[in-house]
């Protein structure tokens, strides 16, 4: 088979942020019987599963490191690089912080497919981290059953303006800065159901960097952020809440949908990750219709920011994201209550 044939989500059995251990497993893996060890420069750790971890570097300055890797979502190997990479420094850009370098994940079948196509997939990273204005500067490899593509990523903070997931406010609106139906779309190319004038919908958006995230995160009012990503915007937006001992309320009909994504949902293209999304979060959610389980569950790759911003600061907020033409409807409000429906819809 030539390079130009390949198709790259024939060799995993998953894609994307749709790979993701379901949050209800990950709550068992990460339930650790050892003593903690503490470290008071760690400001922020995996306790409120926020997008990254920060070291205070001084009293100005802070550290974020995370890391994020994932198996094929698309059959070109240099865009799935260029997602893959998009999705990792986005964890720095939701923390409000500003992408310092990247080390390189990769893991190859070396037995089914070439070096050559895995350097493409390596040159997607760096064209990413080019686009964010850092290097790719090192890596490790290992020979894998699936390919499996990502980066750690460092980045730095003024400690006055980082933003957690965790800190929201009652009386707080809500915000997103991409549209949802990644998972769709991309479930519809691996049904094989996907029309060829709409193969790039889902990786153009997967390909757009949250480069505002240290922009917003400016805005005193903005509260709290996060990314919205393979736990889909239910379960981001219920850490949210738990977080900061809320409820949501959200508007449906002003959640911002990718193009097409309605008809590939009525296709019946709906990854398996909407599922376990619902089945870890269903406790917190109201009764939903099928459309609706499939929009607020559906598994994000590299989706938009997801933003908790104050009555006073949001016209603030508004005129800074119509700017840069992305979405900017609210699409929901935060407010007290001890419900255990965190969220519900309106």
């Amino acid at each position: 088979m030539s390079e130009s044939e390949i198709k790259l989500t024939e060799y995993s059995h998953g894609a994307g942020c749709g790979c993701k251990i379901s949050p209800k497993v990950l709550s068992t893996i990460l339930a650790s019987q050892l003593p903690v060890f503490e470290d008071p420069n760690i400001l922020v750790g995996n306790q409120t599963r926020d997008d990254a971890a920060v070291y205070k570097l001084n009293d100005e300055t802070g550290i974020i490191s995370t890391t994020d890797f994932f198996m094929p979502i698309v059959d070109d190997p240099f865009t799935f690089g260029r997602i893959a990479a998009t999705n990792a420094i986005s964890d720095i850009y939701a923390m409000g912080g500003t992408p310092m370098m990247a080390i390189a994940i990769l893991g190859w079948p070396v037995n089914k497919l070439s070096p050559e196509v895995a350097q493409q997939v390596v040159d997607g990273g760096r064209q990413a981290c080019a686009d964010a204005g850092i290097m790719l500067a090192g890596g490790h490899s290992i020979d894998s059953p699936e390919p499996i593509f990502g980066l750690a990523v460092s980045g730095q903070i003024p400690l006055s303006e980082l933003k957690q997931n965790n800190t929201a406010k009652p009386g707080d609106k809500l915000y997103i800065t991409k549209p949802l139906g990644i998972g769709i779309l991309t479930t519809a190319q691996k049904q094989k159901k996907i029309a060829a004038e709409d193969t790039n919908i889902a990786a153009d958006a997967m390909c757009q960097l949250n480069i505002l995230g240290p922009i917003i995160a400016k805005i005193s009012g903005v509260n709290a952020m996060t990314d919205v990503t393979g736990f889909g915007l239910a379960g981001h937006l219920i850490e949210m809440c738990q977080g900061a001992s809320l409820n949501a309320s959200i508007q449906v009909s002003e959640i911002p949908l990718l193009p097409k994504a309605e008809q590939y949902l009525e296709m019946g293209c709906i990854p398996g990750g909407t599922h376990r999304n619902f089945d870890s979060y269903s406790e917190h959610l109201p009764k939903l219709s099928d459309k609706q389980k499939a929009i607020i569950c559906d598994p994000q790759t590299s989706g938009g920011l997801l933003i908790s911003v104050s009555a006073e600061a949001e016209s603030e907020l508004i005129e800074l994201l119509g700017k840069h033409g992305v979405p900017s409807d609210c699409i929901g409000s935060l407010n007290d209550s001890n419900q255990p429906t965190l969220v519900e819809l309106l």
